[in-house]
């Protein structure tokens, strides 16, 4: 058993305070909540080093995962990041004013655009890439390995759950 933390006592709060609630959820859901945001932080440190925000590497490694020629139309982009076109297109904005992507006109939709790492955008998101998972294994290295494949099924079951409108 771990030490109790902020969370413990929250719920207890509740369960003195309202006995009927239930406020079981927010055991988990606090916790999720505040790690989220915790490694969020951490991660947004991390990417600064590189004068990107999380969300400004989110698109360079959207594309990295596309693989060669490392190219996505912005509606894949906003898609896969599920943001909206403006804020895809502010993010993209200061990644070409950057240098690390450029915009082009799609050779196969005269209407359309695609958008492709430039060198520079490949090196950096490979060097911020792996900053980045470094923090996360050093973060995970508090579990052991059997548990944080665990906690990878669990939240994934979860997370199935609630995209499939909570059945």
């Amino acid at each position: 058993m771990t030490e109790r933390d902020d969370v413990d006592g929250i719920v207890e709060q509740w369960q003195r305070e309202r006995p009927g609630m239930r406020p079981e959820p927010m055991a988990v859901f606090g916790r999720i909540y505040r790690l989220a945001r915790l490694v969020g932080d951490e991660q947004e440190r991390t990417y600064a080093r590189w004068s990107i925000s999380r969300g400004e590497f989110d698109v360079l490694a959207a594309l990295r995962r596309a693989g060669t020629p490392y190219t996505l139309a912005p509606k894949a982009l906003t898609a896969s990041l599920m943001l909206t076109s403006g804020g895809m297109t502010g993010r993209l904005d200061r990644l070409e004013r950057a240098g690390l992507l450029r915009r082009a006109p799609d050779p196969a939709d005269r209407r359309g655009l695609q958008v492709t790492l430039t060198p520079a955008g490949l090196e950096l998101v490979e060097e911020a890439a792996e900053a980045g998972l470094a923090v996360q294994r050093r973060l995970l290295d508090a579990l052991p390995a059997e548990d944080q494949r665990r906690l990878a099924d669990l939240l994934r079951t979860l997370l199935g759950a609630v995209t499939d409108g909570g059945r």
